[in-house]
């Protein structure tokens, strides 16, 4: 297996004209238009590799989010690879990225496009499976990851959000069909369930459980109360059927604040791999 990932890695490298190894190498930075991405590759590989791309939180970097025990390392250990990409940077002196979720800087950088161009070369670099690249995000990177979502599902095979959704006002309608599993903590107060006001009031987080009735919708699911639940490892699931083809919606809800809750990713690679997560 250590074999078949050197493979794929040296086909990467003429490809890219020895790009490949130096940006996969602990640290390195992958550089292309438009900004930088950092990845973590898995050892044994058979075939195309699958990956998440996780996005950072508020002041956070990608590399940093690789660094996150609750995300890298399982789905590292599942054959997967991790892309963690660098949003814009902070205004002013301040360290770390942002990402634009809703495109309101008329200055920035297209934070969505971007996104698109990180699956796109890292898939040619690492012989990635580009029908096998999943969007997660916590925090500020989850709004970024609902708005991809809502905006262009069919552009990730699905997204996987934790303690952030939409802001308001919410939309009215996203396009679906959408694959997508949303995590939240019970007891988060920097991102609340029902949302809060931010900036004096200014602007205005949104609500979970509003935001799953929009998905619903997305789904063409037939009823809002058509859907299983259950209890695992800590978690609250709650998993709508008789929607759509092509649709999957699952939400988790778990005892904890803002943060990646222990056991995440396995829920969430189970969720995925179960029928491609229908």
């Amino acid at each position: 297996m250590r074999a078949r990932a050197a493979l794929l890695l040296g086909a990467a490298v003429a490809l890219c004209g020895g790009a490949a190894s130096a940006c996969s190498d602990p640290g390195a930075v992958c550089e292309i238009d438009g900004g930088t991405y950092h990845v973590a590759l898995p050892e044994a590989v058979e075939g195309p590799i699958p990956a998440l791309i996780w996005l950072h939180g508020y002041g956070g970097t990608g590399a940093g989010s690789l660094r996150t025990p609750t995300v890298a390392a399982p789905f590292l250990a599942r054959g997967w690879a991790v892309i963690a990409p660098n949003g814009s940077p902070m205004a002013g002196n301040r360290a770390g990225y942002r990402w634009d979720f809703r495109g309101r800087n008329p200055d920035g950088r297209d934070d969505a496009a971007f996104l698109t161009q990180v699956r796109d070369d890292a898939a040619a670099r690492f012989g990635l499976d580009p029908g096998q690249v999943v969007l997660g995000g916590f925090s500020n990177g989850a709004f970024m990851a609902t708005y991809v979502a809502c905006d262009t599902p069919r552009a990730f095979t699905a997204y996987a959000p934790v303690a952030g959704t939409f802001w308001r006002p919410h939309p009215e309608t996203c396009e679906g069909p959408v694959r997508l599993f949303q995590t939240h903590g019970w007891r988060d107060t920097t991102v609340p369930l029902e949302g809060r006001p931010l900036g004096g009031g200014r602007f205005l987080q949104g609500d979970v459980f509003e935001a799953m009735s929009i998905w619903r919708s997305a789904n063409g699911c037939a009823r809002p109360d058509a859907s299983t639940t259950g209890q695992t490892d800590g978690f609250l699931l709650r998993r709508w059927s008789d929607c759509a083809e092509g649709a999957a919606l699952q939400f988790a809800l778990f005892d904890g604040g803002h943060t990646v809750p222990k056991g995440w990713a396995d829920l969430v690679l189970d969720w995925i791999e179960d029928a491609g997560g229908d």
